[in-house]
């Protein structure tokens, strides 16, 4: 079958690989009708996610039709719709108990201190084979999938699968009240998601901040103020549009791979903080941050990997939250800790816990009362995946959110 295969910082390939199979009497392999690009997929092949190991199948987003089930899985039926949790939970530890389905004891391969196991990411997380592919091998399956209703389309719960429910934890751990006032750092298809949780549960303001004006007019779209870094100081921006109070609650939707002001008001900081932001690109990507694997304009690092944050905890009122979404690896060891603390501000961070929220928004979409297709803004084949990384990698006009569909 064909599957997009990780090979190194930079080398991606679309190759001729095994099909997957039953390999644990938890497991079900299903057949991928849709899987989708993520911007989490890119810090591996920027480099700004180290320890991949060669050979891994990328992609953690997919929906497809169940073929095999292990003995151990009984809630489904060959032939079942499902879409797959990105981060992969036995159901029955404590941690999934509690609903911390992220934090399963048993799924990671790696031993239960070692955390989130997901698909197609580093040997960390597993390492588990990814979902761009054509078929794809599912872990406790009992709880990894779920079944789609009939009412949702593919192209529906191909969004439910990871960027939408990482978006609505997001917006949950802010802890939006009645009223808030919140900014989403990041109008990239996460953020575009923030965005739309935040108003659902209640936020009277919602301040999108990104530098690309095409995300921007879609946040604008869903009713979000705008603000371009590139051409405002975001922090100046957000206290006027705040009564110079500063917002209730900010969530990170860009992690790593966050950039810095070029030009407009905001460089001038930025060109203070050259040589920190320039010993965190080194940090966070060893192998890349001289551009070793940088190819026409493809691969390149975010220049200020903790800029996002600053400028969220700068522009928080004393007393606010941040919640923390955007993808950080273990290598980040640089947080502007002191300026949150003298804020009394409230952090709270982590991986999404897929199977906790994935039903609840299931029935969102099912019941009409959000269409996540909007953020959908390209359809590619399998075939043409790597052409359609390297444009959403360059954050090309237009491409927001791309589904790729198996030719099977």
């Amino acid at each position: 079958m064909k599957a997009l295969v990780w090979h190194g910082v930079g080398d991606i390939r679309l190759d001729d690989v095994p099909e997957p199979r039953i390999e644990s009497p938890d497991d079900a392999v299903i057949r991928l009708t849709a899987s989708a690009i993520c911007g989490t997929d890119l810090h591996f092949i920027r480099g700004t996610f180290s320890n991949m190991r060669q050979g891994t199948i990328l992609g953690h987003e997919g929906v497809g039709i169940v073929e095999a089930l292990g003995d151990n899985v009984r809630n489904f039926d060959i032939g079942d719709r499902v879409v797959v949790c990105s981060t992969i939970s036995c159901g029955y530890c404590p941690p999934c108990r509690e609903g911390n389905t992220a934090q399963c004891d048993n799924a990671n391969p790696n031993g239960p201190e070692a955390g989130t196991c997901f698909f197609g990411g580093p040997q960390a997380t597993g390492p588990v084979n990814g979902l761009q592919a054509e078929k794809a091998r599912i872990p406790f399956a009992s709880n990894t999938l779920i079944k789609v209703p009939p009412e949702v389309s593919d192209e529906q719960a191909i969004l439910i699968s990871d960027i939408f429910p990482t978006a609505w934890f997001g917006a949950e751990m802010a802890k939006i009240d009645r009223g808030d006032i919140v900014t989403v750092f990041g109008a990239g298809p996460v953020g575009q998601f923030t965005v739309a949780s935040a108003l659902l549960m209640g936020a009277s303001r919602v301040i999108a901040i990104d530098c690309h004006e095409d995300r921007l007019a879609m946040a604008r779209r869903q009713g979000a103020f705008t603000i371009n870094f590139e051409k405002e100081d975001p922090v100046a921006t957000i206290k006027k549009l705040t009564g110079g109070i500063g917002a209730d609650r900010a969530i990170d939707a860009v992690g790593v791979d966050s950039q810095h002001a070029h030009s407009g008001p905001a460089a001038a900081q930025a060109d203070k903080e050259a040589d920190k932001f320039r010993q965190e690109v080194a940090q966070v990507a060893p192998e890349n941050a001289e551009h070793q694997h940088v190819d026409e304009g493809n691969w390149v690092p975010g220049d200020a990997p903790t800029q996002a944050l600053e400028w969220a905890i700068a522009s928080l009122k004393k007393a606010g939250t941040l919640s923390i979404i955007g993808v950080y690896p273990p290598e980040a060891e640089t947080f502007p800790v002191g300026m949150a603390m003298n804020k009394n501000l409230t952090m709270r961070m982590g991986n999404c816990n897929h199977h906790t929220i994935i039903p609840q928004l299931l029935e969102l979409v099912r019941m009409g009362a959000i269409d996540p297709v909007e953020v959908l803004t390209q359809v590619e084949p399998l075939s043409d995946v790597i052409s359609a990384y390297e444009a959403f990698d360059k954050r090309e006009p237009g491409w927001i959110k791309t589904e790729l569909l198996p030719q099977n």
